[in-house]
């Protein structure tokens, strides 16, 4: 069966660890959980039957909405065919200022948004989503003369699958996301990640603080005391280690493809945290 791969560009992805991601999920489970959904790498890899992905992040989400509705999908194809035509540094700094607007913002067609998700994405500084205290996005323009927004067939299996199956769209927080879970059910944290010095956690205008990954691993503990399968991705600090000891750590050296500079970039060492035996 075709799988589909993420159609956005994250800081975070998980493609690149895609297989030990795989190895070390569950065999079998009832419900799969997503409570940091982002480019769905884990998702479309697994094709679960049943699942509740969400995403605090809620123009990311409406791109998931858009593309399960037919009729919003088409349109949003055609937008994203119309922001092709007209890139230009000039086209990309009016479409990124739509935001700075609420109002007039919250009043744009579900499709449009999704399209305009997807442009800035394409067309941005080195594929990076990032917000600022106001929620507006920030992120400067990619130099790019032509840009390829979207791949037809890729969008096409997603849409197949989102609808084919019993997939539940969410954006909300993390902890609400994942209040129906019960024993049996998979459930697989990707955060922001933790940082010894510092880190690039603004997908949203709150950030993901310390105390954030205090409150996931609490969650995560009550998880697993419903006898939920859980697992976490995150980088191999000392907060973590601290919050998830007892549990089973793997490392994973993962290429770190978005940063600012040269230096930011290259192999990191990541964990993946999970409370069973696989």
């Amino acid at each position: 069966m075709l799988k589909g791969k993420p159609f956005v560009k994250w800081a975070g992805g998980k493609r690149s660890i895609i297989n030990d991601l795989v190895k070390l999920s569950p065999n079998e489970f009832n419900t799969y959980y997503e409570p940091f959904a982002f480019g769905g790498a884990l998702l479309f890899e697994l094709q679960p039957k049943r699942a509740v992905i969400n995403d605090y992040n809620k123009e990311l989400m409406n791109v998931y909405s858009c593309i399960k509705d037919e009729k919003k999908f088409n349109l949003m194809i055609k937008e994203l065919d119309r922001h092709e035509s007209l890139h230009s540094e000039k086209h990309y700094y009016e479409v990124r200022g739509l935001d700075k607007n609420k109002k007039k913002f919250n009043k744009i067609s579900d499709y449009k948004r999704a399209a305009r998700t997807i442009y800035l994405n394409k067309a941005c500084f080195n594929g990076l989503y990032r917000v600022n205290s106001s929620g507006e996005f920030n992120v400067p323009f990619g130099k790019k003369n032509k840009i390829n927004t979207y791949d037809g067939i890729n969008l096409g299996i997603i849409y197949y699958f989102l609808n084919a199956n019993d997939i539940k769209i969410l954006s909300e927080d993390f902890e609400e996301s994942v209040k129906d879970a019960k024993r049996g059910d998979f459930i697989y944290f990707d955060p922001p990640y933790d940082s010894d010095t510092s880190t690039f956690n603004s997908y949203t205008e709150n950030g993901f603080s310390k105390d954030e990954q205090r409150r996931l691993a609490k969650v995560f503990k009550d998880l697993d005391k419903r006898g939920c399968y859980v697992m976490v991705s995150n980088y191999n600090t000392k907060l973590v280690k601290e919050l998830y000891s007892g549990y089973n750590f793997h490392k994973v050296v993962a290429p770190r493809n978005i940063g600012a500079k040269a230096k930011d970039r290259g192999a990191v060492e990541e964990v993946i945290i999970t409370n069973y035996e696989n």
